[in-house]
């Protein structure tokens, strides 16, 4: 199945979900939980807090999925939002007293990454960039499937149309090549 269809198949389940359809809750939770679970937790950080507003973001769907309009967001920039929301307003909600002393503020440390570590981030991903391009096209488009995009092994075997322990083997020794370029 490829993209598109991948994002009508969604869509169509979101509508469904806003209906009352808890089968295609499970078919949303199937599809997207991974994706989810992967902003929540680059947000917070820790995987326990992570699932807990994963949990949350699919009560919110199942509450809210009347009001999806695809017309004006895909199905996953959607649930996305809902998760960088759901995780931000538990960070807020861990933070100190607002209502502290101005002089307290003399002793918060600046969250933002130095120039350094900018500019090390962006050699990091060049490089990362350079040795995917050393791939074949299939394994490339497999390794960005699977981590960037969130798509499971099994559907990435159905995409291309092999079997799942061939798409495994793909993975893995693309895994070990990038592995290898990115240690040069």
């Amino acid at each position: 199945m490829d993209l598109n269809a991948q994002r009508d198949e969604l869509r169509d389940a979101l509508l469904r979900v806003g209906r009352g359809d808890a089968t295609a809750l499970k078919t949303v939770y199937d599809r997207t939980s991974a994706k989810l679970f992967g902003i929540c937790l680059r947000i917070l950080g820790d995987p326990n807090e992570a699932q807990d507003v994963v949990q949350d973001v699919y009560v919110t769907v199942w509450r809210s999925a009347a009001g999806f309009d695809a017309g004006r967001a895909s199905p996953i920039t959607w649930l996305a939002a809902i998760a960088r929301n759901r995780s931000i307003d538990r960070i807020r909600a861990r933070r100190p007293e607002r209502n502290a002393p101005l002089d307290a503020a003399a002793n918060i440390a600046d969250g933002a990454q130095s120039a350094t570590d900018v500019l090390q981030d962006a050699e990091q991903h060049r490089q990362l960039e350079g040795c995917l391009g050393e791939l074949e096209n299939v394994h490339q488009n497999a390794i960005r499937t699977a981590f960037l995009d969130g798509v499971t092994y099994d559907a990435l075997a159905l995409q291309a149309g092999v079997p799942l322990g061939t798409m495994k083997s793909w993975i893995r020794r693309a895994l070990m090549k990038l592995k290898a370029c990115l240690q040069r």
